[in-house]
């Protein structure tokens, strides 16, 4: 069997979570966290030697240290519990704010996602990998650097992570390229307007409220009100419980209200095992269970330095795109990452988003002299689904799994006829409108 007749590996790299499988499935294989684990001693060991101490014998030690640290090394939940074990290893993050930092390190989690999870030879398969929007054309250089040189993929395709989104929705009537892609990562917010499949550069627009920070500020509403959690845990407690007990309320007043008069109903208690003395503790989950989301709606309570609501970002996202794809964006605003997933975030974001555009609309018909034709109402339509935790990487598996897709992959002849350069564009294809 040649490369085209296997299924394509997709890896989907996040700066929270990595999603990895093969092409043509529903679900990734693994969703493992973007941390490396590496052992600090044989750093050390590797020291310069002292004046007048032989060389020879520090050469060794330093060949040898190296060859043990590429080895030596853990990611995912297992660099995690890895560190917490031991302080020989240190965490590393390759990728911050959406974009690689540490590419040692990048390579080193691609070796261990390849050979140790889905344990397969990358001769034998085409490659599909994620890239945030904005990202720099060297990024692809390097990107594609390590996978015709390391590991010697036969073909490799960059794709940009909110066209896989929207590819994620498509239904079997009809896959729509046009919409605006809201990507709320752990480390990355983007709302990325695309039309036909093409992303509009010039409209994107980020903000500096992530997962991470819904984190932060449950992490802080718990410090502050006193909770009996251990401090090496507290970041990691305030993660699960934003993912287990977080919602989005429709009225914060009347939220505050109703815990006020049941707190039976509504407080939450969190049960734990502290890790140095084995003791048991409890912790109440109160008002952060649906503070948390807000700060994406009235991002005040959280950062004095940004106060712009998400849903004034995305209308202003849309009008500053070309006016004749208005109408098709605000009808196809599609959810993405993991942080979109609290209860009711995508009623609340179309109630508000609405709120605006009928204001507009309104004022607009409001100006007009006896006559003139009215403006048609918008139509305004959040698109929420089941598997919008890991859209992008679904997209990237359906689109993945067609004909198309391995004739617009950069092959391995072609690059080592031309350089990296290749991997700087890759074409929208058949497969994607």
């Amino acid at each position: 069997m040649d490369a085209l007749s296997r299924p394509a590996v997709v890896i989907d790299n996040g700066t929270g979570y990595t999603k990895m499988g093969f092409a043509g499935n529903v679900e990734p294989c693994f969703i493992t966290p973007t941390v490396v684990a590496v052992n600090d001693s044989f750093s050390s060991s590797g020291q310069p030697a002292a004046r007048g101490a032989p060389a020879r014998g520090n050469w060794l030690a330093q060949h040898s240290a190296g060859v043990m640290a590429d080895l030596d090394f853990y990611i995912g939940e297992e660099a995690l519990a890895r560190s917490r074990a031991s302080t020989s290893h240190s965490l590393s993050y390759p990728i911050r704010n959406g974009q690689v930092e540490n590419w040692d390190t990048m390579e080193r989690f691609w070796q261990q996602c390849i050979f140790n999870y889905l344990r397969c030879d990358p001769e034998d398969h085409y490659f599909l990998l994620t890239e945030s929007p904005l990202t720099a054309p060297e990024t692809r250089e390097y990107t594609g650097e390590i996978m015709f040189e390391t590991f010697n993929v036969p073909g490799l395709y960059i794709a940009v992570q909110p066209v896989l989104a929207l590819a994620a929705g498509y239904t079997t009537t009809k896959c729509e390229m046009t919409g605006v892609v809201v990507d709320v990562g752990d480390g990355a917010t983007h709302i990325v307007p695309v039309a036909d499949g093409y992303v509009i550069g010039s409209s994107i627009r980020s903000i500096p409220i992530t997962g991470k920070d819904v984190t932060q500020f449950v992490h802080q509403l718990l410090k502050e009100r006193g909770e009996n959690i251990p401090p090496e845990e507290s970041f990691d407690v305030a993660r699960r419980i934003k993912e287990m007990y977080c919602y989005t309320s429709s009225d914060i007043v009347k939220e505050f209200n109703k815990h006020d008069r049941e707190p039976s109903k509504y407080v939450k208690h969190w049960t734990g095992i502290k890790p140095k003395t084995g003791a048991k503790y409890t912790c109440d989950i109160g008002y952060e269970r649906f503070l948390g989301p807000e700060i994406f709606f009235n991002p005040e309570i959280y950062n004095n330095d940004f106060t712009t609501p998400l849903q004034v970002v995305i209308d202003k996202c849309i009008q500053s795109s070309p006016i004749d794809t208005r109408r098709a964006l605000y009808k196809n605003i599609v959810l993405s990452g993991g942080s979109t997933m609290f209860k009711d975030f995508h009623r609340r974001l179309q109630r508000d988003l609405k709120k605006i555009v009928d204001a507009r609309v309104r004022a607009s018909n409001s100006r007009l002299i006896s006559g003139d034709t009215k403006a048609q109402p918008i139509e305004v339509n959040v698109v929420s689904h089941p598997i919008q935790r890991y859209a992008v990487w679904f997209g990237g598996s359906v689109l993945a799994s067609t004909a198309e897709f391995y004739e617009a992959c950069h092959t391995k002849a072609e690059y080592e006829e031309y350089g990296a350069s290749i991997c700087r564009s890759n074409p929208v294809f058949k497969g994607m409108y």
